[in-house]
């Protein structure tokens, strides 16, 4: 005895449905799935974290360019520090800087310390630019004569 199928409409359209026109609803299927996949994953990019770039000048109290004066970096969540050696023009750059976590700057020359500088999560630059100024006296040179 031959069993009847539960629906018999289903007999019907499966028989009517050719394979070839399954493959092709299931390669459209995964196309539009692509297609509207891109454009959100550009968007989460693009709203996504950020890096940031921290970039400045040591001056002294005069504005006067410190090279040599010493950059540093302190990162609120890890406690870690980071540091940088001002060029001869007194600048400075730190990169790759996580955009969720907050950091202090400051400079020090000749054991004088600048102010320090908050760098905060809840901003949405991603480049900062300071001047850090430590009141230090202009050092001597080597090439004039004292007085």
């Amino acid at each position: 005895m031959m069993k009847k199928p539960l629906y018999p409409w289903m007999k019907r359209m499966n028989s009517s449905i050719p394979r070839r026109n399954l493959l092709l609803a299931v390669f459209a299927i995964a196309a539009c799935v692509f297609l509207f996949a891109a454009p959100l994953s550009a968007l989460a990019q693009r709203n996504g974290p950020h890096e940031r770039i921290v970039e400045g000048k040591v001056v002294s109290k005069d504005g006067d360019p410190i090279g040599g004066a010493v950059v540093y970096l302190k990162n609120s969540r890890a406690n870690g520090v980071r540091t940088y050696i001002a060029d001869q023009d007194g600048h400075f750059r730190f990169g790759e800087l996580s955009q969720d976590t907050d950091y202090e700057i400051w400079a020090e020359s000749n054991s004088v310390r600048s102010k320090s500088r908050q760098i905060s999560s809840f901003d949405n630059d991603s480049k900062f630019y300071f001047v850090l100024k430590v009141n230090v006296a202009k050092a001597a040179s080597l090439d004039a004569p004292s007085t």
